[in-house]
C-alpha cells in the first residue's frame, strides 16, 4: 500500500506536468504507470488493465478542472462548442467503459500501446492541418464526433486531448481554443467513462481491497493529491522551455512505453 501510495504521488507530479505542459492529457502516462504497478503488487491478470483505466480516468475528471479554469481565465473558451460536444461525449465514454469490460486486459494493453505508439508518431511528424470546410460546424457532426471521441477515450483511459485538437484544428479552429474546448471535454469523457468503469466492475471477482469497481481509490487519491496543483505549473513552464524539443523527448518516451507494452502482451 505505502509503495503505491508513494508511486502514484510521484505520478501525479509527472501526468500534471505532461498535461499542462504538452497538452495530451495525463492519462496518457498514468495508465501504463498504474498497470506496471498493480501487476507488481500481484492483482489479478484479468483486472489490471481495467482498474488502470477506471482509476485513469477518475483522476483526470479532478485535474481537468483546474485545466479548465486557467483556459477560462485566459478567454479562449467556446463555450457553446463544449456543449454540443459534451452529450457524445458522454454517451461514447459511458458505452466505451461498458465495452471495455468485455474485453481481456491483455487486449486491452494491446490496444493502449498502439495507442501509445500512435500519439507518438503524431507528435514527430503531425502537422497543423486546417481544412478547407466552413468553420461552422453542424450540431449532427458535433455529437456524432463527441460519441467516437469519447468511446475511444474510455477504452483507452485517456481525456481526448489527443484526438479532439486534431479535430478542431481540421475544422479550422485556432489550436489556442481547441486546446481550451478539448481541456474542458476531458471533464465529461472522465465523469462518464470512470462512472461506467465503477458500475461494470462492481461484479468483478478477486479486485484489491479498497477498490470499487474498476477505480482503486488509494492510487486516484495520491495522483489527484500532487496532479491538480502540477497542472497549472505545466502550463507556465510551457511558455518558458523550448516545447519542441520536450515533446520529442516525450514522443519518444510514449514510443518506447507502448512497444513494451505491446511485446508484452
Amino acid at each position: 500500500m505505502f509503495e503505491i501510495v508513494l508511486v502514484c504521488l510521484l505520478l501525479g507530479v509527472l501526468a500534471g506536468l505532461v498535461a499542462g505542459l504538452l497538452g495530451v492529457g495525463g492519462g496518457i502516462v498514468i495508465v501504463p504507470t498504474l498497470a506496471i504497478l498493480f501487476q507488481a503488487q500481484g492483482f489479478n491478470e484479468s483486472n489490471i488493465m481495467h482498474l488502470a483505466l477506471g482509476t485513469s480516468l477518475a483522476t483526470i475528471a479532478v485535474t481537468s478542472i483546474s485545466s479548465v479554469v486557467a483556459h477560462h481565465r485566459l478567454g479562449s473558451f467556446n463555450w457553446p462548442l463544449v456543449w454540443w460536444l459534451t452529450p457524445g461525449l458522454m454517451l461514447g465514454a459511458a458505452l466505451g467503459a461498458l465495452l471495455a469490460d468485455q474485453v481481456a486486459s491483455i487486449t486491452l494493453q494491446r490496444l493502449f500501446g498502439i495507442f501509445a505508439m500512435l500519439v507518438a508518431g503524431y507528435m514527430f511528424w503531425g502537422a497543423k492541418v486546417v481544412s478547407a470546410k466552413a468553420r461552422v460546424i453542424a450540431t449532427p457532426e458535433l455529437m456524432a464526433i463527441g460519441t467516437l471521441i469519447g468511446g475511444v477515450s474510455a477504452i483507452l483511459g485517456i481525456g481526448g486531448g489527443t484526438m479532439t485538437v486534431p479535430y478542431l484544428t481540421w475544422r479550422g479552429r485556432a489550436m489556442r481554443e481547441a486546446v481550451a474546448v478539448s481541456s474542458a471535454c476531458g471533464f465529461p469523457i472522465a465523469v462518464a467513462g470512470s462512472a461506467g468503469y465503477l458500475l461494470a466492475g462492481l461484479g468483478a471477482s478477486s479486485l484489491p481491497p479498497l477498490a470499487t469497481g474498476y477505480l482503486y481509490w488509494p492510487a486516484f487519491l495520491a495522483i489527484c493529491g500532487t496532479s491538480l496543483f502540477m497542472a497549472p505549473v505545466g502550463a507556465r513552464l510551457a511558455h518558458k522551455l523550448p516545447v519542441k524539443q520536450l515533446k520529442w523527448i516525450f514522443a519518444l518516451t510514449l514510443l518506447v512505453i507502448g512497444a513494451v507494452m505491446v511485446v508484452k502482451s
